[in-house]
């Protein structure tokens, strides 16, 4: 528990991904992405329960021998490529309150594709969610100017425009606004918000900036760049 709160973590874990096979228990340094999860629940001191979600049993045996719990399946109608975040922890929630037998007051997601993520990102995240009586909280990190909407552009007709006709009046990064994207590291919600609200970014939603460089893990070359970014550290704290 935290601030008197009651902390349920969920970890989205399903077998059907398509750029990389099992990508959720694909090893980083010899360690799965799920497992690298584990590690870093272990050092959240205010976790009540933390679970995977997933359809596939090698991803479960991996889950649990890294200490998450494994206490159902997912359904088959929530393993497709258009399942919502919020349909898994919906289903995650209900699920394990009614094995459980009780409330949980604090839903954390952690997708197992953010290995760069560190503990004190995800208490950070949680601390404000209560601090600041808040209905969801999401760590993004800031889009690199080159990629701003404004600078984006869509082909219509076999024709180039601007995505955003405001983008015509850019002529410096300087005029941008900054953006943000999901990095996700962490997404922390209140059971309120996800029941009653039935959404994962409710009303009233804050915001961790996360500056350290996050890496999504969705394709080889992905894999391999966190790889040698986490060398990098490695050389630096030599």
């Amino acid at each position: 528990m935290i601030f008197n709160k009651s902390v349920l973590v969920v970890v989205p874990a399903r077998g059907g991904s398509k750029g990389v096979p099992l990508k959720n228990i694909r090893p980083i340094n010899g360690v799965p992405l799920v497992a690298l999860v584990g590690k870093v629940v272990r050092r959240l001191t205010f976790v009540d329960r933390a679970i995977v979600s997933t359809d596939h049993p090698e991803i479960a045996n991996v889950a649990k021998d890294a200490g998450l719990d494994v206490p159902f399946f997912r359904p088959e109608s929530l393993s497709g490529d258009f399942i919502s975040d919020w349909d898994v922890l919906n289903h995650a929630l209900l699920a394990i309150e009614e094995i459980d037998k009780r409330k949980y007051d604090i839903i954390v997601m952690l997708q197992p594709t953010s290995p760069l993520r560190k503990p004190e990102y995800v208490q950070e995240t949680v601390e404000k969610l209560i601090k600041e009586n808040l209905d969801s909280v999401w760590t993004v990190s800031e889009t690199d100017s080159k990629n701003h909407p404004l600078k984006q552009l869509k082909i219509v007709n076999g024709k180039l425009e601007y995505y955003d006709l405001r983008g015509e009046k850019i002529v410096a990064r300087q005029q941008l606004e900054p953006v943000y994207h999901r990095n996700g590291v962490a997404y922390a919600v209140t059971r309120e918000c996800l029941l009653e609200q039935k959404t994962i970014k409710g009303v009233n939603t804050g915001a961790i900036i996360i500056k350290e460089e996050m890496i999504s893990a969705d394709t080889l070359r992905d894999f391999k760049l966190v790889e040698f970014l986490l060398r990098e550290q490695n050389e630096e704290t030599k």
